[in-house]
């Protein structure tokens, strides 16, 4: 069996509970499965995402390739000590997608002490790929508020 990478055990409750705030609440984005070394998320074709002509907007799919690395990243780290923040995402747009939800399926390809590199592959709901991305996150130590 293969080690978990998480630096616990987060429950769905748990790490929907962090994407539920801010842009990716917005967004509607949220955890559908956690497993020992990735995680999956979803989020709905709707106007919020869609670009003038309908479809599903470029820069939406890497706010959501930036988000799901980004959380994964902090999910890795102690809390109390470290934080990861983005440092480089790039994505590729296979396919358009006009509604439905799609799915983003995080998986690392490098967890170091000081960086982490994230594999995104975004599918719609018939598992076509849709865009690949890749996510470079720092790990820098959390500053107290009063630094």
């Amino acid at each position: 069996m293969k080690k978990m990478i998480w630096h616990k055990t987060y429950t769905l409750e748990e790490v929907n509970d962090i994407f539920a705030k801010n842009m990716t609440g917005y967004l509607e984005i949220r955890a559908v499965a956690i497993s020992h070394e990735s995680l999956i998320v979803s989020m709905p074709v709707n106007d919020r995402v869609k670009q003038p002509y309908g479809l599903l907007h470029g820069g939406a799919s890497v706010v959501l390739a930036e988000s799901v690395g980004s959380i994964a990243s902090n999910l890795v780290v102690d809390h109390d000590a470290f934080m990861g923040v983005g440092m480089e995402v790039n994505a590729n747009h296979l396919r358009p997608v006009w509604d439905g939800e799609v799915r983003a399926l995080c998986r690392p390809l490098h967890l170091g002490a000081k960086s982490h590199v994230w594999d995104i592959r975004i599918e719609d709901q018939k598992g076509n790929l849709v865009c690949v991305s890749r996510l470079t996150v720092a790990i820098v130590k959390r500053r107290n508020a009063n630094d």
